[in-house]
């Protein structure tokens, strides 16, 4: 009998190791009642101190964006050719057929419905034509992960261990329907979410690559021009590193800005769900509706018109490969001037993301184990990656789960601090492009280490294409705010995307 412990127990191991490290101030401190949500303390900035301007390298030269694997519009601008009659919603479907059909060996795509998305496009263009306008996302083509439900459509959750026929939309996806968006295909997931890579999938720049997880096939499908955008979920970096490793944009909120109500859960008290879309401004436009934002309403005004902060957390550039960290660091000295300041970020330290990653591991897999054991999943029918980590989950005691949650309270306490002295926070995406599918398991959790934190504490992230390697694979730089500043990020990304000539006005 093989005594070796599985690549999950090892981790575990490890973690608890992490954890049982850590001391409280107050023993007796303790956790809220209402555990579907963590309150951390949100700080609105009013002043600075100052910490050296962050200093560039000579040698860098402006970030090459990456290559368009897609002639489809943006969300913004087919917005506007639908009211300007010179696209119908049945052609930005049919366009979203023909690129799905192009790309089939990728794996983007899970569930599709031909008969049913045509007749629904064709009933949103006689609407259009009656001056009947749904909402913003009208005939909008979207994706939804295949852990979110969409009446009608099947949710696998990307296994063979469920079947899901739900007959009514999740909360997210019937904000969008009420907006207006044509909701017609269901998405890849790495299975139940439980991951960073979605192994079945392949990367757009280099099928030879993995595409990231949890929501590969969204990033996959938005790269591609199947649909304009997606929604997806994130829990420890699912949005943000399969957008960084497939050159779109992903938006994490702040936690319960968007209900999660009607997913397939990973992890009750960590899930969030966010858009997937080509450029910071179409992300946005979605993430606003399902936030319950006016998208006409302009971003909210600077207080006295001072700079933007933006804190550069240099040991996560020193920590990240020199493809990766060149092309990030290029692109922050594009914002140099007059709207903003650059900074040494200080506040959150290499050591903050080493125990986010362990309590994340552990809290996200407790919770994962526990719904998965009351669903009755057959983890004999799941990967052996997922399997493993179910199983493996299943020993972890009550008492280091608590005592998890209640060391993450104390991480946001502190994590938090850091937004007194800084508006946004600054580092790579992922530390490295896109791993290749013979090797990536050994990238498993250095794919997620810059993303974790920020799922765990709940702060709005956004991860944004900031360039290119020489042989062409997407880079991904990430922005973070404090709890409820996602309209800050907004306002950052889409002035970067123009500083680097890959945005579209709105």
């Amino acid at each position: 009998m093989n005594s070796t412990p599985s690549v999950a127990a090892t981790a575990f191991r490890d973690a608890l190791n992490v954890l049982r490290d850590l001391e409280f101030d107050d023993p007796r401190s303790t956790l809220p009642l209402q555990m579907e949500r963590l309150d951390f303390p949100l700080h609105t900035r009013e002043r600075y101190e100052i910490h050296g301007e962050f200093e560039f390298r000579d040698d860098l030269a402006k970030p090459r964006p990456p290559r368009k694997l897609t002639t489809a519009p943006t969300i913004v601008q087919a917005r506007r050719d639908l009211d300007e009659n010179k696209v119908s919603c049945i052609e930005l479907l049919e366009d979203s057929i023909a690129a799905m059909n192009r790309v089939k060996d990728l794996g983007a795509i899970v569930y599709f419905d031909e008969g049913v998305s045509r007749s629904q496009a064709k009933t949103l263009d006689r609407e259009l034509a009656k001056g009947q306008l749904r909402g913003p996302l009208h005939g909008i083509p979207l994706s939804v992960k295949d852990i979110i439900d969409v009446a009608n459509m099947q949710t696998l959750g990307g296994s063979l261990a469920y079947q899901g026929h739900p007959d009514h939309d999740a909360q997210s996806v019937g904000i969008l329907r009420q907006a207006g968006a044509l909701l017609f295909a269901k998405a890849a997931t790495h299975e139940f979410a439980l991951g960073v890579t979605t192994p079945q999938c392949r990367n757009p720049y280099d099928p030879t690559r993995i595409s990231g997880g949890s929501s590969g096939g969204s990033a996959i499908a938005v790269s591609c021009g199947i649909g304009l955008g997606s929604l997806g979920t994130d829990t420890r970096a699912s949005l943000r590193v399969p957008a960084s490793l497939c050159g779109v944009v992903g938006f994490k909120p702040s936690f319960d800005a968007v209900p999660t109500k009607g997913i397939v859960p990973l992890s009750w008290t960590i899930d969030h769900i966010g858009p997937i879309a080509r450029t910071v401004a179409d992300a946005w436009l979605i993430l606003e509706i399902l936030m319950g934002r006016d998208p006409t309403d302009p971003f909210p005004a600077r207080t006295g018109q001072r700079k933007i902060v933006l804190g550069v957390l240099d040991f996560a550039l020193l920590e990240a490969d020199d493809e990766v960290a060149g092309p990030v660091a290029a692109a922050i000295r594009e914002l140099i001037g007059p709207n903003y300041k650059i900074e040494n970020g200080t506040g959150v330290t290499k050591r903050d993301f080493e125990v986010a990653n362990a309590l994340g591991l552990l809290v996200s897999r407790s919770e994962a184990s526990a719904f998965h054991r009351g669903q009755g999943t057959n983890l004999d029918l799941c990967i052996d990656e997922v399997r493993d980590q179910l199983r493996a989950a299943a020993d972890i005691r009550a008492v280091d789960y608590l005592d998890a949650q209640r060391q993450r309270k104390i991480l946001g306490e502190k994590v938090m601090s850091a937004f007194e002295n800084f508006d946004v926070l600054v580092m790579p995406t992922t530390p490295v492009v896109a791993p290749p599918h013979s090797d990536y398991e050994n990238y498993l959790l250095r794919l997620s280490r810059n993303a974790i934190l920020w799922s765990l504490m709940g702060n709005p992230a956004i991860s944004i294409p900031c360039g290119s390697t020489a042989s062409g694979l997407p880079v991904g730089l990430q922005l973070v705010a404090a709890p409820g500043n996602e309209a800050l990020l907004a306002r950052v990304g889409i002035d970067l995307e123009r500083r680097l000539g890959t945005n579209v006005e709105r």
